[in-house]
């Protein structure tokens, strides 16, 4: 039996409902979440609410805060999906070759809408000062290229296989950014700006850098991140065998969870838990973190069954690219503040709060509409 032999014995792949929600659950505090929560909280105690919103940050530079796991929490899940992608596609007669473009034309699409959201559109391209001054690096590029190489791995080797490749990334990128000297900075050096992971971005990364000498989404940290897809990968292809039990799966998520926050605390103490670097420390922190709320999510949603309310994050995470990039489109705060004006005005000192409560719930609506017309932003 050929080591890719397991992907073709299996039929087409039962839909994940906690997948879905879990999805939306992450898009939820991008799309406006965030201060509906933080202001709802401060009506009953303004130190729980301070508390909170101290929480909904990026750290600057080491450190990690809930925040820091929107983004590989998404990319996480973009892993578990991918498997059941694989075993969809082959079971409907699809070739490998056919299977490998459709990564890699999906990857590179979520590279160009990540370039179209820093602002393609609006630059005079004519000019080579539109080109080179703008933002090539983004949140979609990394999770484009990321998926696309970890998807790749998938689709053609075993469970095993991909582990080493984890193991492998985690600690080649761990070992180049302490033994490789970067020119004036020497080896090891892990200061913003210092660091081999920035001198590469600065020497490879076209067009300018988030922070001028450095970008948190450059070219470098894809290669850890990769091995953020793969463990998403990982995760489902245990989700997806058929001689374990859901409470088994749940428990084993929810240990291996814990044993990668634990790996993750002890690497912090060579190798600091730090997202601008995606850090190996940072890697398996964010995959023990995704692991727990998956674990919690499959099991209250897809062992006990229990759905009611979970429309709310499924429609979120049904369409989550297009509200991610709809901002960029169309003026939903201008739109908000013009419909709501009058609401709000009677709102008094919680303004604010109603206003990014109505923004929210117009988001919502949007979203709502296109999923009872199964209207999908497909990449």
């Amino acid at each position: 039996m050929s080591e890719n032999s397991k992907w073709e014995k299996k039929g087409p792949p039962e839909r994940l409902r906690s997948l879905d929600v879990l999805r939306g659950f992450d898009m939820f505090w991008l799309i406006g979440g965030k201060p509906v929560i933080v202001g709802l909280l401060a009506l009953f105690s303004v130190g729980a609410s301070e508390w909170l919103r101290d929480r909904l940050h990026h750290p600057e530079w080491h450190g990690f805060e809930p925040y820091d796991l929107i983004f590989p929490l998404f990319l996480f899940i973009a892993g578990v999906s991918t498997v059941y992608s694989i075993d969809n596609r082959l079971a409907k007669g699809d070739s490998r070759a056919s299977l490998h473009r459709h990564f890699i034309q999906r990857g590179l699409t979520l590279v160009l809408l990540g370039i179209i959201y820093n602002g393609l559109l609006s630059r005079d391209l004519a000019s080579a000062e539109g080109w080179g001054d703008m933002r090539y690096a983004s949140v979609l590029g990394r999770i484009g290229l990321a998926y696309m190489f970890a998807a790749l791995i998938a689709a053609n080797s075993q469970w095993r296989a991909q582990l080493i490749w984890v193991g492998g990334l985690l600690v080649g990128y761990w070992a180049a950014l302490r033994f490789i000297p970067v020119p004036e900075f020497g080896a090891g050096d892990l200061t913003p700006g210092h660091t081999l992971t920035d001198y590469i971005d600065r020497h490879l990364v076209p067009g300018k850098l988030y922070k001028d000498v450095r970008d948190p989404e450059g070219l470098f940290a894809v290669i850890p991140a990769i091995a953020t897809a793969l463990l998403g990968c990982l995760t489902g292809q245990l989700l997806k065998r058929n001689d374990i039990d859901g409470l088994k799966k749940t428990r084993f998520m929810a240990i291996s969870g814990v044993v990668c926050l634990g790996l993750a605390w002890l690497w912090n103490i060579d190798f600091p838990i730090n997202k601008n670097l995606w850090s190996s420390s940072f890697v398996l922190n964010c995959a023990g973190w995704s692991l727990l709320l998956l674990s919690l999510f499959y099991l209250v949603i897809d062992v006990w069954q229990f759905r009611k309310g979970t429309l709310f994050f499924t429609v979120i995470g049904a369409n989550s690219i297009l509200i991610y990039m709809a901002p960029k489109f169309f003026d939903f705060d201008y739109t908000n503040e013009s419909i709501f004006e009058g609401i709000t005005m009677l709102a008094g000192e919680h303004r604010p709060l109603v206003l990014a409560i109505t923004l929210l719930c117009f988001k919502l609506a949007l979203l709502y509409y296109l999923y009872r017309k199964k209207i999908f932003l497909k990449v």
